[in-house]
């Protein structure tokens, strides 16, 4: 997947398009107008600007993700340890730390994770 960068806006569409999809585009632009106070032009200008980027597809009035959500955001994970912590997760890790300590449980949830993705 491409690095895909959203604004707060279209991150708030996209947010409403996942949590809804598949979803016709009628019913799109009525759940923006109530959530988001949008007019029908701004709903169909962001979603033909989230269809550029890839993110989205409107086939035939039903808009759906060309990307989920989960994929979407483990990219932004990612991209966001790279750029930041030279793609190091333990620097990450280190940094997060640092000023919030972790329950058992999130402990716990940590080590299973590394446990079934450890490399063999």
């Amino acid at each position: 997947m491409k690095n895909i960068r959203l604004t707060e806006m279209e991150e708030k569409f996209a947010d409403l398009i996942w949590r809804n999809e598949p979803i016709q585009s009628g019913n799109l632009v009525k759940l923006c107008e109530a959530e988001l106070n949008w007019k029908k032009s701004t709903t169909y200008t962001m979603l033909k600007r989230l269809e550029g980027k890839e993110l989205f597809n409107n086939r035939d009035g039903v808009v759906v993700s060309s990307v989920k959500r989960d994929d979407f955001y483990a990219e932004q994970s990612k991209q966001f340890v790279k750029e930041t912590f030279d793609g190091s997760l333990p620097k990450f890790l280190a940094a997060f730390t640092r000023s919030r300590k972790l329950s058992d449980s999130e402990i716990d949830d940590v080590l299973r994770l590394i446990n079934e993705h450890k490399e063999g």
